[in-house]
């Protein structure tokens, strides 16, 4: 029988879908408003929200929107739900012949959207279903999708997920072939994909329905803006002068001016794998010690290369990491999308500099993809689907950055 630690690990990895560091433009899928939420749903003492940032900070609210933290969570729209309704793209076959899902798309009278999921069961005309809404998109979609549903104020995973290459798939961790719609969503899979679930008593998958707020929003690596709102605006109330932006950062937190640790703590809450909670979920700021909150053992020497898993573990064995003082900040921009490769190799370059010592040998050439070779794509168990019968597993990039020999005899026998 499996551990309640492994279930917990189960259940957290079902909605790993896409919370990957944003090297990546979104295509297709979200606008920038579907992550949004609104002021009633900041429920937390301190917080306002990202709207509230726009007054002064129009372009980097705008062009963080766009990115794959922030639309790793969001309401159900016509947007956000990038698998298709219409006859002939809305169904899943299984590995039962006698059961399939449909995924439907319907509106009330006001014209608002609605979908859902329904398995169908049996043989027709005797058939039985079970049906369930889309309530939270999890995923921005440039790899996936997983979606919730809530039954009452308990939130559980839907058994039907949609992967960008191939549609609609079985969610990762419910059985192909059986009907089944009662994987539970725990506080700590939320704290990785939304900027707050306000948890109620146990059972463990008890929220506030109400009192939650999705996307990775401004505040989770800022902190709270109560007061940093406040006193902006009350500078700018003493400051007639028509468009003066202060440039003080009163009153809020700037993950850039912290110790290297920090910042690696600040990365690592999502970054570094489930661990075990040791303080309430949503508990962290910015700028704590991490590990008075999650305790997150060190990946072992043949880890999977995961997003949820170990990517800082895997970044911090790299030599890169140990004779220097990069974080993930000295590659990663979070405020923006990243998908150019020759955008990291130049970061690569500013270390390695050909003809130099750092270099590994005159021979090598200058390519504008360091990151294919250092940093290759490789398969990972800790996401795990199935389609048409095929057991199937996404590939991650590798953040462990080292000399791959399998791709360096590739590379010299081209």
């Amino acid at each position: 029988m499996a551990s309640p630690q492994n279930k917990r690990r189960a259940i957290a990895i079902v909605i790993a879908l896409v919370v990957t560091a944003p090297l990546k433009a979104q295509t297709g899928g979200q606008n920038a408003s579907t992550a949004t939420t609104s002021a009633k749903d900041q429920a937390r003492d301190g917080y306002v929200g990202d709207d509230a940032c726009l007054r002064c900070h129009a372009d980097a609210v705008a062009s963080f929107h766009k990115t794959t933290h922030y639309l790793t969570s969001s309401e159900p729209s016509e947007t956000s739900i990038l698998g298709k309704f219409t006859s002939g793209n809305n169904t899943l076959k299984t590995a039962n012949p006698g059961l399939y899902y449909r995924m439907d798309e319907s509106r009330s009278d006001k014209g608002k959207p609605s979908f859902s999921v329904t398995a169908v069961e049996g043989d027709a005309p005797d058939t039985t279903s079970e049906t369930e809404p889309i309530d939270v998109v999890i995923g921005s979609g440039e790899k996936g999708q997983t979606y919730l549903y809530w039954k009452g104020d308990r939130l559980f995973e839907l058994p039907v997920s949609y992967w960008a290459s191939l549609g609609w798939v079985n969610s990762p961790g419910y059985r192909d072939g059986y009907s089944d719609f009662d994987r539970a969503i725990i506080p700590r899979c939320l704290e990785c994909h939304a900027t707050y679930f306000k948890s109620q008593p146990p059972p463990f998958n008890r929220f506030d329905p109400v009192g939650y707020s999705l996307g990775i929003q401004c505040e989770v690596c800022h902190g709270p803006g109560r007061e940093h709102v406040a006193l902006e605006a009350s500078k700018l109330a003493r400051r007639p002068t028509s468009g003066t932006v202060p440039g003080s950062t009163s009153g809020i937190l700037n993950p850039a001016r912290f110790s290297r640790e920090r910042q690696m703590d600040l990365c690592a809450w999502c970054h570094a794998g489930l661990g075990w909670s040791l303080q309430p979920a949503f508990s962290y700021r910015p700028g704590d010690e991490l590990d008075k909150f999650i305790d997150l053992p060190p990946p072992g020497r043949y880890a999977p290369p995961d997003v949820h898993g170990n990517q800082v573990g895997l970044l911090e064995q790299s030599a890169c990491y140990r004779s220097s003082n990069m974080t993930c900040l000295t590659c990663h921009d979070v405020h923006g999308t990243q998908h150019d490769v020759d955008y990291f190799s130049r970061k690569c370059l500013t270390c390695h500099k050909p003809h130099s010592a750092t270099f590994s040998k005159p021979s090598h050439p200058a390519t504008s993809n360091c990151v294919h070779c250092h940093m290759p794509r490789q398969h990972t168990n800790m996401i795990v689907f199935n389609s048409e019968g095929k057991r199937m597993t996404p590939e991650m990039r590798s953040h462990w950055i080292k000399i791959y020999p399998d791709i360096q005899a590739s590379v010299a026998n081209r």
